[in-house]
């Protein structure tokens, strides 16, 4: 990622934000809008993370140049304390993945970088429109239950594990869906088992050299 704050000290503070997260690592800082195009071009990175406020140019020229409309284009997150209809506007407009305000946290910025993740990965194994409404942030596959989930199960968490296990590569085990949703595997696990046993979702076995074998679970949707 390219961190990309005309403040030495917020830039310090984001590439710590991104150093904390599982594959991925900081590979340049830029402080003006010049430097940030320049650097951008010599290191590819795969995303940037920039601000609006530079001492040169607005980051909303900065985003314009970034996002030319090539397939290696760097996906670009803005990150700013304006929060005016203006700025957000020009922001989506120029091509943006997200808008974040300051101060925002670690999480934030982490959900973020895996769903740019996600989409980069999904562009290269689109299958119709399905696949095309989810990558477009479609409501075509929502994953809202359709029955009355189990005692101690609440909407909001089997919306998240539902949309880890529908927006995953291939099946995942409890463990992992746990880890991709921020939850315990024993919460992960008895979401999952509710949408096996509703027909959301199917589950094989997976044996190994020894031990149990391991459950792995993909979506089917209803």
């Amino acid at each position: 990622m390219l961190v990309v704050d005309d403040d030495f000290m917020v830039a310090r503070v984001h590439s710590g934000y991104v150093e904390r997260i599982d594959g991925c690592r900081v590979v340049g800082v830029a402080h003006r809008g010049d430097e940030a195009l320049e650097r951008a071009a010599q290191l590819k990175p795969d995303l940037v993370l920039l601000d609006v406020y530079l001492p040169d140019v607005s980051g909303i020229e900065v985003l314009r140049g970034l996002r030319t409309g090539a397939p290696d284009d760097p996906f670009v997150l803005v990150v700013t304390a304006a929060d005016d209809p203006d700025t957000v506007a020009a922001a989506l407009h120029g091509g943006a993945l997200h808008y974040l305000v300051k101060p925002f946290d670690q999480k934030a910025l982490a959900e973020q970088v895996r769903r740019a993740e996600r989409i980069r990965r999904d562009l290269g194994g689109l299958r119709g429109q399905e696949d095309i409404d989810r990558l477009f942030g479609g409501t075509a596959s929502a994953p809202a239950p359709a029955v009355r989930l189990p005692k101690g199960l609440t909407e909001p968490t089997a919306d998240l594990v539902a949309r880890v296990l529908r927006e995953s590569a291939g099946d995942l085990s409890a463990t992992e869906c746990a880890e991709a949703a921020e939850l315990s595997r024993v919460s992960a696990r008895r979401y999952l088992e509710h949408f096996v046993g509703t027909g959301a979702a199917t589950v094989r076995l997976r044996y190994g050299g020894t031990g149990r074998p391991e459950r792995r679970y993909s979506w089917v949707g209803r």
